[in-house]
């Protein structure tokens, strides 16, 4: 099937895919365009946001070295995962136990630093048309906001700090 530009193969062959660039993440150099590889697939193939999330929900639990950069990686895509898409209803049930689980076990760790970023950010993902920029994923995996420049007709630009929640109207 295509969609976009881009021609995938069957949806098991993707999921294979997929789970090999969540291999690669933990010693990728600039693993920001891997991660946006990752969600633009999900995002032409919405039936692979459930098996991503599976697998990140997996690779985070009970890691062989919990805070290490490798770790740290997929719970960096989860949270780019969290602003972009929401998961199926079981699958955001399964997901939220593990954030849970995650905080009660590690207080004040890294982890359950990403794990409250992402409860958070899944109560306010509707979906998007189009995947977080790199520079928004740079942001994303260290939990901060973009500075943007917002030019106002009439008015001098200003700096202005946003999520990837931030409407047009806020």
């Amino acid at each position: 099937a295509a969609a976009g530009a881009r021609r995938y193969a069957p949806l098991r062959d993707e999921a294979v895919k997929l789970f090999n660039s969540l291999q690669q993440l933990e010693a990728e150099r600039e693993p920001a365009p891997l991660m946006q590889g990752v969600l633009q697939t999900c995002l032409d193939l919405p039936p692979l946001v459930d098996e991503v999330y599976c697998q990140l929900v997996k690779q985070t639990t009970e890691p062989p070295a919990p805070g290490a950069q490798g770790d740290l990686r997929y719970w960096q895509l989860l949270t780019c995962m969290s602003c972009t898409f929401v998961p199926s209803a079981p699958v955001l049930r399964f997901l939220r136990a593990h954030l849970d689980r995650t905080e009660s076990r590690c207080p004040s760790s890294e982890m359950a630093k990403y794990a409250g970023f992402i409860r958070a950010a899944l109560g306010k993902t509707r979906g998007r048309q189009c995947v977080p920029s790199l520079e928004e994923i740079v942001v994303l995996a260290r939990r901060q906001e973009m500075v943007c420049t917002v030019h106002c007709p009439g008015a001098a630009a200003c700096r202005v700090a946003i999520s990837s929640h931030t409407t047009a109207a806020e």
